[in-house]
């Protein structure tokens, strides 16, 4: 049964529970001068009613009127509509809570952070990583890295050698984590799956790497440390992933100006 499926009152219509009868007109039967009565008494209520129902109908259609006639002076005066472009300024990088909860945000956002385009440039992916893994582990990290985000691989994802995007382009990397899990957990160590999805490309009129989705799963280890979160180890996995849906990939410029106008989140959770 569907909400709306509610049970129908027993009675007649307006839910009197009643059948009217009307007797026929006879003045000398009293029966028949009572209903009389009471139809009139009826009639009496209906009409004040209805001149209730009128008198709000008519003041909402005259508030109404009044929206619609404002001046085009007041119209320029409601907010605009913006795309979500980065202001520059960065969020708040540390502050996750000291519980499981705390650990799935954190790692949630280490995922969005090590998945963006800033890792693909040394000085900016060097400084995420300072912020995001525990002390002891910052220089193994800076060096895997840097081996992993080679010229060959910079040109793999149609970026320069040197990882800059070329002129006329847009480059795309962004991670947009769908859900989290813990499987391990003590009051300062969490291990934490993060399941997301991907995008990864340049787009741009003739790019030998147009922007492609991806599906995958993110494995970090976290530690409490100085008062927050940070990675130990970070390891990826394909998928799961969704069968793909008939949805017309959309031109390389329509790409282009999606990425452009809506700007990627830094906080994911």
């Amino acid at each position: 049964m569907s909400l709306g499926d509610d049970h129908q009152s027993s009675g007649g219509y307006g839910g009197t529970g009643q059948t009217r009868t009307r007797l026929p007109d006879n003045g000398g039967d009293a029966f028949g001068g009572a209903r009389r009565g009471g139809r009139s008494s009826s009639r009496s209520l209906i009409t004040v009613v209805g001149v209730v129902v009128l008198l709000i109908a008519a003041i909402a259609f005259a508030n109404r009127g009044g929206d619609d006639s404002a001046s085009p002076d007041d119209a320029t005066d409601k907010p605009k509509t913006s795309a979500t472009a980065p202001s520059g300024t960065q969020p708040v990088q540390s502050g996750f809570a000291h519980d499981e909860q705390g650990a799935q945000s954190a790692a949630a956002n280490y995922a969005v952070a090590l998945g963006s385009a800033n890792m693909f440039n040394k000085a900016k992916r060097d400084a995420i990583l300072q912020a995001l893994i525990v002390p002891s582990r910052v220089a193994g990290f800076q060096a895997s890295l840097d081996k992993a985000y080679s010229p060959a691989f910079n040109k793999n994802v149609g970026l320069n050698e040197d990882g800059s995007t070329p002129k006329g382009y847009t480059f795309v990397s962004r991670t947009s984590p769908l859900g989290t899990k813990v499987t391990e957990n003590s009051p300062d160590t969490a291990t934490v799956e993060v399941w997301c999805s991907g995008l990864l490309g340049l787009a741009g009129q003739n790019s030998t790497a147009p922007v492609t989705s991806s599906w995958f799963t993110i494995t970090t280890k976290l530690e409490w440390t100085n008062g927050d979160w940070k990675i130990v180890t970070h390891s990826q996995k394909d998928g799961p992933a969704p069968i793909p849906g008939d949805d017309k990939a959309s031109s390389a410029d329509e790409m282009a100006k999606a990425v452009q106008e809506y700007g990627g989140f830094t906080y994911a959770r």
